[in-house]
């Protein structure tokens, strides 16, 4: 007998003739993410991102290249920011100039090679600011594919790189479906956020997290019903990215538009 759930769900399916997951329509459930988290460690970490907050400045992506000895000047950044504007007819327009480094100075859109595009503020029906980094997958796809063993994921969750066993093979590039991952310009290896394990390992916070002046990203341990992020994820209306794909990310947004992806 179909019940009325699941005639709802057939019918979103079937209109326009969307072929769209259906881990896709549903909402995030923090039960689910208890339950998952049902095993003996005692730290799990996660991060939360406040779209509401973000204003940006790209102080975070500063901190993160300063902390992380990635080059300041290359075009690659452990994590960034993206603008979007939605224009009145629909259109989304989305860019990161130096993965937002500087903040946001034009209100031009940076096209790259297509050049800048003007738009009027009578134009727009919304704008807003979407941080990305890596989203320490709990079924990573970087560290299935990596042959040497370079990735590997660590009891509380956090997936790291080894550079001095990294091969350069680019798989874990190819198989993260949230491009995240890059080459590091000096060592010639994968690169990817890391929670800033070293900090977080030790009681520091993340340095994306303390370089905020607006409490726009935040960790926490999702093993302490005690922790203000884990309340926060628990209680309130949270999205992750690209669910469908099963990796089961721990970056949750507070106030996610439709138009991410």
């Amino acid at each position: 007998m179909i019940t009325r759930r699941n005639f709802c769900k057939k019918s979103l399916l079937l209109i326009g003739g969307m072929a769209v997951p259906l881990a896709a329509l549903e909402i995030f459930n923090p039960g689910r993410l208890s339950a998952e988290k049902d095993d003996p460690a005692k730290v799990r970490w996660v991060f939360l991102v406040d779209t509401f907050k973000c204003v940006g400045c790209g102080f975070c992506v500063r901190a993160c290249k300063l902390e992380n000895e990635i080059p300041y000047d290359a075009n690659v950044s452990r994590t960034w920011v993206e603008r979007y504007v939605v224009t009145k007819d629909g259109q989304v327009h989305t860019d990161s100039p130096k993965a937002a480094r500087d903040g946001f100075t034009s209100k031009s859109i940076d096209q790259a090679s297509r050049g800048l595009l003007e738009i009027k503020d009578e134009d727009i029906d919304k704008a807003f600011f979407v941080p990305k980094l890596c989203n320490q997958c709990d079924n990573p796809p970087c560290v299935q594919v990596c042959p040497v063993g370079a990735t590997y994921q660590t009891p509380d969750g956090v997936v790291l790189v080894d550079r001095t066993w990294c091969i350069g093979c680019g798989y874990c590039v190819m198989g993260c479906p949230y491009g995240v991952r890059f080459f590091h310009p000096v060592y010639k290896a994968a690169e990817k956020c890391n929670f800033c394990y070293h900090r977080i390992s030790k009681g520091l916070k993340s340095a994306c997290v303390e370089a905020c002046p607006f409490g726009a990203r935040r960790i926490g341990n999702i093993k302490d019903p005690e922790d203000p992020v884990t309340r926060i994820i628990m209680t309130e209306r949270v999205a992750v990215l690209k669910e469908e794909y099963g990796t089961k990310p721990q970056v949750f947004y507070l106030g996610m538009s439709r138009e991410v992806k």
